[in-house]
């Protein structure tokens, strides 16, 4: 009995003892949750028996007090397919987790403009990204091209691979460029002002296979996460070579000049080091009739990116030398009304494949800045040199402290040279003018002989512009602190602008022909087709330097709470100062200058415009504002939730804010005009259903404005100082049923002009080139043995809109089609098939003209989307 009794006394100490061993010495479980492109998801679901957390904004995560033994781990996140993976727990046990990506997803974890990153079903903002598939279904001929796939953005690709004019939710473009929007880089701004005279940042941005994506974001906070950017952001996101891999590409025009090669390889060195290098090289004509190689040239970069244990270090480096054809406005026919014009092209020029470029017209000698002769090729376009390199941080401190650290240095030159039309008439018009009895050819075949007195010709001003330094430097540094369910960010940014840049332009005439147009002599006049060194017929307004240095210093601070589960909200603020210091010197007229060395004063000789640095004016005002957003998002059910905010942000003015009246003699800006104001009102729904989402989301706008445009009497420059109003509603959306999509989105726009200061007649109109409704749709078919091809077509749109503000001539609503067949050859071998505007549809996105004679023939200058191209590529992917 002693012995039972002992017996069981030491079962007793000895399950009591294992009790408590188990007790205290329980397992753990942890690691990274990733996606199958290897970027980290945050915010993902992870399961062990009946513990369970989430991700944090790096992807990691952590689960304690767990037995040792076989498990199963249950990661989920919306948009992406649920994984189960069986593991064995045996102490400090680590789980990596690839998640695959479902086809219909909108909910991809998003970074930019965002104060945290967050999926999109959690984010109060309104944001959209397009995957290297869509654009390579796309086939964009320009980067901006690719902006038309994202909804909200109106994206007037019509000038080329830069130059292009981007708006977002009815904020007007009153001028060109994209004033109210900035394109960032892997986060950092390409340029601080999106719209600088014919230096706008698209100029210098280039699409190809080291993109991972383009996110962008619509208003929200955008306006306090980034200067000068209260619009929007568009952030190109390259691969960093977490999953080996690359890809070589070969593309050909199949019916027009191109011929690109891409390659892209990225690695781990080791499991700390990882690197990715790619770039482009390409030459062609292009998709017009230039008559020579408009084209030529190329981009190289690359990153490596060492991760530490409690962060990672990220380098960055592009070289980008790049010769692209620019595109500015056309002559093109209209007859009918106003209302309802007839649109087409002139007998011998199109204006879907046509250009005014031609091999007979490319030397161009002009008085440089400093009276020097320069001479420039019009071959040369939008000529970028871009040497870029900058880094990231992030790291956790400890104690829930984190530090993150962007810089980017970019140096900027190059040029910008393209004939622009500022008249089209008869040659006998012409003659009349210049007091000769008719126009001869300059060169060509035909040369010296006479021009048909009812030919038509082109009054050209060479839009010939020296970009002599935009160098730029950007640092943007955040500490952020988890306070329970509040996440604190104060942040600091510091950026430098320069814009150093010589306008410096010539007149010639040149016939209206669509291939190997020629230069025409109107007489003793001029010389080689040239009649004028400057522009006579504007007043000899725009010869010009301006050598500016812009400071922007910005502090910002920021708060996320999670109220609970379902309801989270954030507010920001951020304080903008700038310093603008420069100077500047506009036009003079130098009399009898012999430009071209021959001893002799010929006609474009006796006046010459040159600039006037004797009378140089200094650039010297200080400029601030304050900015704000506040929203929130709350989750309805695990598959949907609204968001509703509110932000006002500011946009600095800097060139076009020089030669007019808002800065006086003394360098200072008028009050009031240094900085143009922007508020916003958002709200929105997101729904994610098991084949299908949902995305919209209702704006509003109000916005104030100075800017300059080419035009008013008699051409040169017209003031531009107004207010706008806009609303609307986003959609985005897709579906998706066995082998069948369809991806799109449309966005409807009401806006009008609040309040003109120069012309109050316009108060109430419709501003210039805004449709009511934009749109694209996406519709595609997997096919094959294991749905490895697919094909489908693209429609992008956009209904009527005016010429101009005073709501006369209508640019019509037109919708273009794009299909594409992709064909798996052999693993890891595709051939693919793209057709851009396979009708050949015309679409106008610019007119100079604001009204036309109703019921006759008219000439007007505008530029459409391009006519019909067709692309073939072999990829082989590895």
């Amino acid at each position: 009995m002693k012995k039972s009794t002992l017996f069981l006394k030491n079962l007793l100490f000895l399950t009591a003892l294992l009790l408590f061993n188990s007790a205290f010495s329980q397992s753990s479980l942890s690691g990274k949750v990733t996606d199958d492109k290897g970027n980290v998801v945050s915010g993902a679901n992870v399961s062990v028996a009946k513990k369970a957390t989430t991700t944090d904004a790096d992807g990691n995560y952590a689960i304690s007090g767990l037995s040792d033994g076989a498990t199963t781990v249950t990661v989920s996140y919306i948009g992406m397919k649920t994984s189960k993976k069986e593991v064995v727990i045996s102490g400090a046990t680590t789980a990596n987790v690839q998640l695959e990506q479902e086809a219909t997803s909108l909910e991809e974890v998003v970074v930019t403009g965002v104060i945290n990153p967050r999926s999109k079903l959690q984010s109060s903002v309104s944001i959209s990204s397009v995957s290297v598939a869509q654009i390579e279904q796309g086939a964009p001929r320009a980067t901006a091209e690719l902006f038309r796939m994202l909804p909200g953005i109106k994206s007037e690709s019509t000038g080329g691979e830069g130059n292009a004019n981007i708006t977002v939710r009815g904020i007007p473009i009153a001028s060109g460029g994209a004033k109210f929007l900035q394109l960032h880089e892997d986060g950092m701004p390409v340029m601080q002002f999106g719209d600088v005279a014919f230096g706008n940042a698209d100029i210098f941005v280039r699409n190809d296979q080291t993109i991972s994506k383009v996110e962008a974001i619509r208003g929200g906070s955008a306006s306090t996460l980034a200067s000068n950017s209260p619009a929007g952001i568009i952030n190109f996101i390259s691969k960093d070579g977490k999953k080996e891999g690359g890809s070589l590409m070969q593309s050909i025009g199949v019916d027009f000049g191109s011929n690109r090669t891409d390659f892209e390889y990225g690695s781990p060195i080791s499991e700390t080091l990882r690197f990715h290098v790619g770039g482009f090289f390409r030459q062609g004509e292009g998709p017009r009739n230039a008559g020579y190689t408009a084209n030529l040239g190329g981009q190289f970069k690359a990153n490596m990116t060492k991760e530490f244990e409690k962060g990672y270090v990220r380098l960055y480096f592009k070289y980008l030398n790049d010769r692209s054809i620019g595109y500015l406005p056309m002559p093109v026919k209209v007859s009918g009304t106003n209302a309802n014009p007839n649109w087409s092209s002139l007998s011998n020029f199109n204006i879907l494949h046509d250009t005014p470029h031609s091999p007979y017209f490319l030397d161009n000698l002009t008085v440089g800045a400093d009276g020097e002769r320069r001479r420039s090729n019009l071959a040369d376009g939008m000529r970028p040199m871009a040497t870029s390199f900058g880094g990231e941080m992030k790291f956790d401190l400890g104690n829930d402290w984190k530090v993150e650290e962007r810089f980017r240095q970019n140096y900027h030159n190059g040029r910008f040279v393209s004939p622009f039309p500022a008249e089209v008439a008869t040659a006998a018009s012409f003659a009349t003018g210049f007091g000769v009895p008719n126009l001869t050819y300059a060169n060509g075949p035909l040369a010296g002989q006479n021009f048909a007195s009812n030919g038509l010709v082109m009054r050209i001003h060479t839009f010939d512009t020296e970009i002599n330094n935009f160098n730029n430097f950007t640092n943007d540094m955040k500490l952020t602190k988890k306070f329970g369910n509040f996440d604190l960010t104060l942040g600091y940014y510091k950026a430098f602008q320069n814009i150093n840049m010589s306008w410096l332009w010539n007149s010639y005439l040149l016939e209206v022909k669509g291939e190997n147009a020629a230069l025409l002599n109107a007489g003793p006049n001029s010389v080689n087709g040239l009649y004028a060194y400057g522009v006579p017929a504007w007043g000899n307004c725009c010869t010009r330097n301006y050598d500016a240095n812009y400071e922007v210093t910005a502090p910002y601070v920021a708060g996320q709470l999670k109220v609970n589960d379902k309801f989270n909200v954030d507010m920001s603020l951020r304080f903008d100062s700038g310093k603008a210091r420069g100077s500047y010197a506009g036009a003079t007229q130098a009399l009898n200058l012999d430009v071209n060395n021959n001893g002799t004063i010929e006609g474009p000789e006796a006046s010459v415009s040159v600039v006037d640095n004797a009378n140089r004016k200094p650039i010297n005002y200080d400029y601030d504002y304050v900015s704000y957003s506040f929203g929130g998002n709350y989750l309805l059910t695990d598959n949907q939730s609204v968001f509703a905010r509110y932000s006002r942000g500011g946009r600095a003015n800097a060139d076009r804010l020089l030669f007019g009246p808002n800065v006086l003699n003394d360098g200072s800006a008028v009050p009031g005009l240094s900085a143009d104001m922007v508020n916003q009102a958002e709200l929105g729904f997101k729904r994610k259903g098991q084949n299908s989402s949902i995305y919209a989301t209702a704006f509003y706008a109000n916005v104030s404005e100075q800017n300059w445009d080419f035009g008013g009497s008699g051409g040169g420059i017209r003031q531009i100082q107004r207010k706008y109003n806009s609303y609307g509603l986003e959609l985005e959306g897709n579906y998706k049923v066995k082998n069948f999509s369809v991806n799109g989105s449309v966005t409807y726009t009401k806006a009008e002009i609040a309040d003109d200061v120069v012309t109050p007649a316009l108060n109430g109109n419709k501003p210039r080139r805004q449709a009511d409704f934009i749109y694209n749709i996406v519709p595609a078919f997997k096919f094959g043995s294991s749905k490895q091809h697919n094909f489908g077509f693209s429609v992008i749109g956009t209904t009527k809109s005016y010429a101009q503000d005073d709501n006369k001539l209508v640019m019509p609503g037109y919708a273009y089609v794009n299909p594409f067949i992709n064909i798996e050859l052999t693993k890891g071998l595709s051939a693919s098939l793209n057709v851009n505007n396979v009708f050949d549809t015309i679409g106008i996105t610019e007119v100079e003209e604001g009204s036309i004679t109703e019921n006759t023939d008219n000439i007007v200058r505008a530029r459409s989307i391009n006519g019909r191209t067709t692309s073939l590529t072999i990829a082989y992917r590895f």
